[in-house]
């Protein structure tokens, strides 16, 4: 028999599959409109803080990858492999005609699957890294979990996530921008009602900065670090799976 939390979780994963599929064809469109351009600029850092802490990475697991930018970013670190999953076989199919216009056909695979339950082997990569995706994960923690036990020993997490700023008057100016203008521009533009409606309520509801932390401890990782840009609207976090002594 399903239970209510099973049933709850196959309920917004199904509703987050239908809302990424009704807006794939205009997602990155929207992105770059959306966040001014700083999509670029987030990823780019979110790659680099990779660097700072991984050395030349071989296999590179992107979670909810969309539609591949942050795997096809991830190519500046030179790896062997990037694998990139998702749920939503839409992103995907504009991932990979993505993917093969930037020439990275036997570099980059995108396949369709729920990192929550997946049929990788334990340790199989260098970093795992996602990019505004654990707040749409059904169980984050589960989620968390199944990174760590993908990712090998002295491997990096890295995990690109909006937050919710500090400071009276550009939280204020945040808000209303967050939860006033950008759900009727992306309603306008998507063609979709509730898909830029629940980008800022799941913003809002998801635990941010030291709340995350705890999260990613509980799933194990070890070394967390934050790095917060954009006034506090998206931090990097980093972690490391410990060695087996």
């Amino acid at each position: 028999m399903v239970n209510n939390r099973e049933a709850m979780d196959k309920g917004k994963k199904e509703a987050v599959i239908s809302m990424f599929d009704s807006i794939a064809w205009r997602y990155d469109f929207l992105n770059h409109l959306l966040s001014f351009g700083f999509d670029r600029y987030w990823r780019r850092n979110a790659i680099k803080a990779i660097s700072l802490i991984q050395k030349n990475p071989k296999n590179i697991l992107d979670v909810a990858t969309g539609t591949g930018d942050l795997a096809i970013a991830a190519m500046r670190l030179k790896p062997l492999k990037v694998t990139g999953v998702d749920i939503s076989a839409k992103m995907l199919e504009t991932g990979r005609e993505k993917v093969r216009r930037k020439g990275f056909t036997e570099e980059i695979d995108l396949i369709e699957c729920d990192i929550e339950k997946t049929s990788f082997r334990e340790n199989i990569f260098d970093v795992v890294m996602v990019a505004f995706g654990v707040r749409n994960f059904s169980d984050p923690v589960r989620g968390l979990k199944e990174m760590y036990r993908v990712l090998r020993g002295d491997g990096t997490l890295m995990i690109l996530e909006f937050s919710k700023p500090s400071g009276s008057l550009f939280k204020q100016v945040y808000d209303f921008y967050f939860m006033k203008i950008l759900p009727v521009a992306g309603r306008i533009f998507s063609r979709n009602r509730s898909a830029y409606r629940y980008l800022p309520d799941s913003v809002m509801q998801f635990p941010d900065n030291e709340s995350f932390i705890e999260l990613l401890e509980k799933a194990g990782f070890t070394e967390i670090g934050q790095k917060k840009m954009t006034g506090g609207i998206v931090s990097i976090y980093t972690g490391i799976k410990p060695q087996v002594q």
